[in-house]
């Protein structure tokens, strides 16, 4: 599978643009502020119905602009898939598969398999526990939609729950039976996405550190750990012990919603005692398993974006990676970066079929 082409009008800076691709690789250089990450998060969100770097879909609309429409064209399975993306403000975004609206974005999430690495990924470290919950629900949901549609009825009803526990406070009421209800849907869901969740990270972790050992020559040690409150009890055992705290609280304090991926370097945060150089390794070792956890189940080589990965990386690692990606393992191939020399030098070196858009 792979991206033939895309248009662009009036999505980010661009006001309409063509691009023909590569099957192998293609790079876009030039200064930054100029768009080479914007043609990526369009790639993006053709794959997945939504920008990778701004959730607010009318931002994504060119300044002074009414509308966006993102056209893609995909060779998979030897057929031609037409994927169109727009928004209109005011109106709802849109999404079509050769012509066909989709009802709901979530039935083509996987048909596009992408994995993308970028600096933004550092939010994975920084950020707080739901940006590492979003990682693991995006790679599990891309291969199991019935993950995904368990995934939005449990949020569905741990906002009715915590309506209904702000409804308590407001009135100075209870009703035990009502919250009983969605305790019990909540527990069933909770108790599915938990094991899925389990089952993953189980075959996901030793190929993250297989990956980690090839970038660093197994220089580092490092953990993912998962933490769920569902190891000690099931989810409604935890509701019932903590039912005074989410009445005090007005909302829902235990459960899946709260999981959390620990990121560890010799057992220790990798935020408070990893370099730069060993957190940008860390992720992308990450998002590389996440492709290759991705091929294996979907059968799939996804499509692969590097969003100015080469900054702060010295060359061994840069040499590596590259390395790891010159091979049929992997299929097309997206590059951004601001030094068009380093671009193809380190492009030549694959022995791969190859286009440099200069922008």
């Amino acid at each position: 599978m792979f991206l033939k082409q895309i248009s662009l009008l009036n999505y980010k800076n661009f006001s309409e643009s063509v691009f023909e691709f590569d099957s192998k690789i293609n790079c876009f250089v030039g200064k930054n502020g100029i768009g080479k990450t914007n043609i990526l998060d369009a790639i993006y969100h053709l794959a997945n119905g939504k920008s990778y770097f701004n959730p607010l879909a009318v931002q994504n609309i060119k300044h002074g602009e009414e509308f966006f429409v993102i056209d893609g064209e995909f060779e998979k399975n030897e057929r031609t898939e037409q994927i169109l993306c727009s928004l209109k403000k005011g109106q709802k975004k849109m999404l079509k598969r050769n012509g066909k609206l989709y009802e709901k974005f979530s039935d083509h999430i996987g048909f596009i398999p992408l994995v993308i690495i970028s600096p933004a990924d550092s939010d994975l470290i920084i950020e707080g526990s739901e940006t590492r919950r979003k990682f693991i629900d995006s790679v599990i949901s891309q291969l199991d939609n019935s993950y995904l549609q368990q995934l939005i009825q449990y949020q569905k009803i741990i906002s009715q729950r915590n309506a209904l526990l702000k409804y308590f406070a407001l009135n100075h009421v209870f009703e035990n039976d009502t919250l009983s209800i969605y305790n019990e849907q909540l527990n069933t869901l909770g108790q599915a996405i938990f094991e899925k969740r389990k089952h993953f990270l189980a075959d996901f972790i030793p190929i993250f550190n297989r990956y980690h050992q090839e970038i660093t020559q197994s220089a580092e040690t490092v953990q993912l750990v998962y933490q769920s409150d569902l190891f000690e009890n099931d989810t409604l055992t935890l509701l019932e012990q903590n039912l005074q705290k989410d009445r005090a609280l007005q909302y829902t304090s235990v459960g899946v919603h709260k999981d959390d991926l620990s990121f560890e370097i010799d057992n220790h945060p990798i935020k408070k005692f990893g370099s730069q150089g060993q957190q940008k390794s860390f992720l992308i070792a990450l998002k590389l398993a996440q492709f290759d956890f991705v091929k294996k189940q979907s059968g799939e080589k996804p499509i692969l974006l590097f969003d100015d990965i080469f900054d702060k990386l010295d060359e061994y690692r840069v040499s590596k990676i590259i390395e790891m990606v010159n091979n049929e393992e992997f299929g097309q191939l997206f590059i951004s970066d601001t030094h068009a020399e380093r671009t193809e030098n380190i492009v030549k070196s694959t022995h791969q079929s190859y286009k440099i858009f200069n922008l």
